[in-house]
């Protein structure tokens, strides 16, 4: 009889908890819908590249606009470097970053050890094309691109895009 006043205790706190918030109900509303092919997307890498989605065709992709000077975003960088190091061979990691100082943004990365490609207008947010086109209105927003160029998952939460990954 203990065990189960126990186990309706337990229950009735559990219950009482909050889970986290589904921040995409009030940040993601706008991006691109699930089956929606992604608009084109040239741009210098910083690495001296020209980066060209089109040439992925064929792999997934992780695109993930941040900033380095984003709180939220440097928060997710330590999860977002797992999730490279465990699916960087099924998917190629992106970072767009709206940082607008180019060394603050390369220190950043270099300090962090964040390895994957980057690209960056070197633009507000509020002016980036390449924010216009893929519907940014908050960073960090993250993408994953199916193999045909098509929105897998559009979502402002990393633990989002992690479950996804693992069903790659």
């Amino acid at each position: 009889m203990k065990k189960l006043i126990a186990l309706f205790a337990a229950l009735a706190v559990l219950s009482g908890c909050k889970s986290q918030p589904d921040l995409d109900s009030e940040y993601a509303v706008d991006m691109i819908p699930k089956g929606e092919s992604v608009p084109e997307l040239v741009m210098p890498a910083r690495d001296g590249s020209t980066f060209d989605l089109s040439e992925f065709r064929g792999r997934y992709v992780v695109l993930d606009f941040w900033a380095s000077w984003c709180p939220d975003c440097r928060a997710d960088v330590q999860t977002m470097k797992e999730l490279y190091a465990r699916y960087g061979d099924k998917a190629t990691f992106v970072g767009i970053s709206f940082d607008t100082d180019p060394e603050k943004l390369d220190s950043y990365v270099k300090e962090n050890g964040i390895g994957w490609l980057q690209l960056c207008e070197f633009v507000p947010k509020k002016e980036s094309t390449v924010g216009d086109a893929y519907h940014v209105k908050w960073i960090p927003s993250m993408y994953l691109v199916d193999p045909e160029g098509n929105v897998v998952l559009g979502t402002v939460m990393i633990d989002k895009l992690a479950s996804a990954l693992k069903l790659l």
